[in-house]
């Protein structure tokens, strides 16, 4: 009988399939693990905005991580958007009281057209409840802006985040580079407390990035789930990530997604006879 590491995503879901939940699912099993969920919030976006967002109730949410986590057994997981105290407390303590392999924070905050994800009376109980949980943390350069206070538009600067957000509590933190104006190159910082690595690709020019902070925690989660250490963990998924850009869509009127399987692509799909 086959086998395969369960990986878990605790994370709200994206109407336009590009992001959300449903790429943490794709680039999941994209990498080779079977992926869970636990839907904290149903959004209703496309490529081009977030227009309306609700929160599931607390209780549905405990649920649905009870319901994963006394079946199976999870070997990483993953969170994402966690808009409110309530649910991050949830959260949080779910996590901390059950043995769900690293768990990879991505500090959703805000969406590319500017809709809030995250709640401002949240942002410091995710900091105190939720970093210190993380194997990882996943900021991009929005995100870790606004978690130290100030801007991070270069390498250096986002260096300087990364080691100020390991004093936060987590026991790693990967700045994703994407949003680094000042810099050519697709550029990440990972930082695990006594260790820089510097991950570099070209950056690559299009537009259909809708989704890739979410895949990149994603396939982090799934590839430690899998027994990577975080290092190799992070060179494969940023080798990853980079494949899904060059290979997104042309859907919609905005950013479009990323191809969580553009390893597919030159295959047939379908037997033909």
């Amino acid at each position: 009988m086959t086998t395969i590491p369960v990986c878990l995503t605790i994370a709200g879901s994206d109407s336009g399939g590009g992001a959300g939940i449903q790429a943490d699912i794709k680039a999941m099993q994209a990498n080779g693990v079977f992926a869970a969920s636990v839907i904290t919030a149903i959004t209703a976006q496309n490529t081009v905005a977030v227009t309306d967002a609700l929160d599931l109730p607390v209780s549905i949410i405990e649920a649905q991580f009870d319901a994963v986590t006394s079946d199976m057994d999870v070997a990483a997981t993953k969170t994402g958007m966690l808009s409110s105290i309530k649910i991050i407390e949830a959260v949080a303590s779910r996590l901390a009281a059950t043995d769900v392999g690293p768990v990879v924070v991505d500090p959703v905050m805000i969406s590319k057209s500017g809709f809030k994800l995250l709640k401002d009376d949240a942002i410091d109980v995710l900091k105190s409840l939720m970093l210190p949980l993380a194997a990882v943390v996943t900021p991009n350069a929005h995100e870790a802006a606004l978690l130290v206070g100030r801007p991070v538009r270069d390498v250096k600067q986002a260096r300087d985040a990364a080691q100020r957000i390991y004093d936060m509590g987590p026991k790693a933190v990967l700045v994703k580079g994407g949003h680094l104006d000042d810099e050519e190159d697709a550029i990440d910082v990972l930082y695990d407390g006594s260790e820089f690595l510097i991950l570099r690709t070209p950056r690559l020019d299009t537009k259909h990035t809708h989704g890739t902070g979410c895949t990149y925690a994603a396939s982090l989660a799934a590839n430690l789930a899998k027994g990577y250490n975080l290092h190799e963990s992070a060179k494969r998924s940023k080798r990853y990530v980079m494949e899904a850009i060059r290979g997104g869509f042309q859907i919609g009127n905005g950013h479009g997604p990323t191809d969580h399987f553009f390893f597919l692509r030159d295959r047939h799909e379908f037997p033909t006879d």
